[in-house]
């Protein structure tokens, strides 16, 4: 843990309106919004829903979370990702130019001691935010932080605007470019990586002018984030950095090099899911441990599946338990405290991943208790019950599936 020494380098804030591409007709939205048009096809529910996104090689897929009813294919090319914008309606999807915003048709609005409930039909809302390469979204504090791998330029947009035809962004300048990550933390700070084109080392915490006011050096080729409760974390090649309390903890693996660079974290739970690679020479390693890491105590714990899994196989349940989709076709559930798997639920049939990274392989996402499980061979998507362990519905999808998400809303502010 270490506090700042100079700053990161000549950051610079700029706040300007980007200009969006032009919006299909109809885009939903409640009439009461400033930034939206209303929408005829908008119509109050008596209670909230869930929609779900699917990208395959021809677009997107909107389906309805209790039913798996389809709902609206939405064209696009090339290869697209799904992220989380963070309020609770908006999907980030990155693809050629840069990010632009999913609008799934599906949002709830506090009124009071209650809420009303609405839902229209999924569009593209128009909105775009320009990258050469467009890399992780991250929501928090009431903002989303994109970042642009390209030129290591971070796009804040707060959460009111996600919908916007306009994407009215702050923007924070990096001094290199890198894959790297920005965090949106509370007081509009941001905590951003550290790194050059040839890898990253660590982590900083900028103010809402820019200002590095803490730092450490202490994670090497950092990658990806994830929220616990009460803590940002970020993976590193020899184990995982902590951001708590106001500083950072290094919790460091027990191999001298033991990888976790994709995790899954909950707001119910201090403990973050974490894959485990051991073999820094492997074009493609297939673990079969997980490790478990409590950013409350600074403890770690590594649990042996006896399957492997990849980066898209990490989720957790409603509860906090810690949930791993096995090449086995099973999902693994896992106490996060005692790190015993207490329940192995078969989905799917056995599977092996691809070499190739974009790919399509099974992909694991969990929502309200459910887990949605995808399946490439059969093109078809799963919903997993982790209360009983049933498999409750099945559908089967026009196009093979690659990634699945759905929207929520961002946690409270570190």
């Amino acid at each position: 843990m270490n506090t700042s020494p100079p700053l990161v380098a000549a950051l610079s804030i700029s706040v300007l309106l980007l200009s969006a591409c032009a919006s299909p007709a109809g885009s939903p939205a409640p009439a009461a919004s400033p930034h939206r048009e209303p929408s005829p096809s908008v119509r109050e529910q008596a209670s909230a829903s869930t929609r779900l996104a699917v990208t395959h090689e021809d677009g997107l897929t909107v389906l309805d979370a209790a039913t798996l009813e389809s709902l609206a294919e939405i064209p696009m090319e090339g290869f697209l990702r799904l992220s989380d914008a963070g309020d609770g309606r908006h999907l980030a999807v990155s693809g050629a130019g840069g990010f632009r915003m999913l609008d799934t048709g599906s949002w709830s609005e506090k009124h009071g001691d209650h809420a009303h409930h609405y839902t229209a039909e999924p569009v593209l809302t128009g909105g775009l935010l320009e990258a050469g390469k467009p890399g992780h979204v991250v929501a928090g504090a009431g903002r989303t932080a994109f970042f642009d791998d390209a030129s290591g330029q971070v796009n804040l947009v707060e959460a009111g605007r996600l919908g916007a035809r306009e994407l009215g962004a702050g923007q924070v300048q990096l001094p290199e470019a890198h894959h790297g990550v920005a965090v949106p933390i509370d007081g509009d700070s941001l905590i951003v990586s550290l790194g050059t084109a040839d890898g990253r080392t660590g982590a900083a915490v900028l103010d809402g002018t820019g200002d590095e006011i803490l730092r450490s050096d202490e994670c090497p080729g950092l990658h990806g984030e994830a929220g616990a409760a009460g803590a940002i974390v970020f993976g590193c090649d020899d184990g995982m950095l902590v951001y708590r309390d106001g500083s950072f903890r290094k919790v460091a693996s027990p191999d001298g090099y033991g990888r976790m660079g994709n995790q899954a974290g909950s707001p119910a739970s201090p403990v973050v899911l974490a894959d485990y690679k051991t073999d820094p020479g492997a074009t493609l390693e297939r673990p079969e441990t997980v490790a478990l890491v409590d950013t409350a105590a600074g403890g770690l714990r590594l649990v042996n599946l006896g399957t492997s899994y990849t980066f898209r196989s990490l989720g957790r349940g409603a509860a906090g338990e810690a949930v791993v989709l096995g090449t086995d076709g099973a999902l693994h559930v896992i106490d996060p405290v005692s790190g015993t798997v207490v329940s192995r639920i078969q989905a799917i049939d056995p599977w092996e991943e691809p070499a190739d990274w974009q790919q399509p392989r099974p992909a694991l996402h969990i929502a309200d208790g459910t887990a949605y499980v995808t399946d490439p061979v059969g093109s078809r998507v799963l919903a997993v019950d982790l209360g009983s362990g049933e498999v409750v519905r099945t559908a089967a999808l026009a196009a093979v599936p690659n990634e699945i998400s759905s929207p929520r809303e961002s946690g409270p502010a570190q």
